[in-house]
């Protein structure tokens, strides 16, 4: 790969379970709820994993971590994140920036943004990092409360030697 940019886009999605914690961005944001997952089901570092792996063309998540090996049961995500971005560096990029949309009807996701962002920051080596929070307005598993989501898409810059 040589190109300037390498553009990527990341997706996922847990259903939620009563009780447990909740992490969004390597930040636990509720002990309500939980992600039915095999890791700790954080949507938000899997999605930018995703997107981070997209850009590089190097699969998905799940080709890099199958939910079928036992090594990653209850893993924390931001190993998955560390796995991917040493992926970009060792292949000459860095990330430029990163935007990521969470999909949620609870919890409040205002009062947590700030230490998200700095989590996800401090896992990209101080990348510009944006988050917005939704709702799917009632509608769907997420609108009623069942799921959460996540979208992410991630610029990779050429580092400059």
């Amino acid at each position: 790969m040589n190109q300037p940019f390498l553009i990527g886009h990341g997706y996922d999605l847990h259903r939620l379970q009563p009780g447990g914690k909740l992490m969004l961005a390597g930040v636990e944001v509720s002990s309500e709820f939980s992600p039915i997952s095999h890791s700790d089901g954080d949507v938000v570092l899997h999605a930018l994993v995703d997107a981070i792996l997209g850009a590089l063309a190097q699969g998905d998540i799940g080709e890099h971590f199958p939910d079928t090996d036992p090594k990653w049961k209850n893993a924390p995500s931001r190993l998955f994140l560390e796995h991917a971005h040493n992926l970009a560096k060792n292949a000459g990029y860095h990330v430029s920036n990163a935007d990521i949309t969470i999909l949620a009807e609870k919890p409040r996701l205002k009062p947590h943004k700030p230490a998200m962002l700095e989590s996800l920051r401090a896992l990209l080596d101080r990348a510009p990092v944006n988050i917005k929070a939704g709702t799917n307005e009632k509608v769907d598993a997420i609108g009623r409360g069942e799921a959460i989501a996540a979208h992410a898409v991630v610029l990779l810059a050429r580092t400059s030697e």
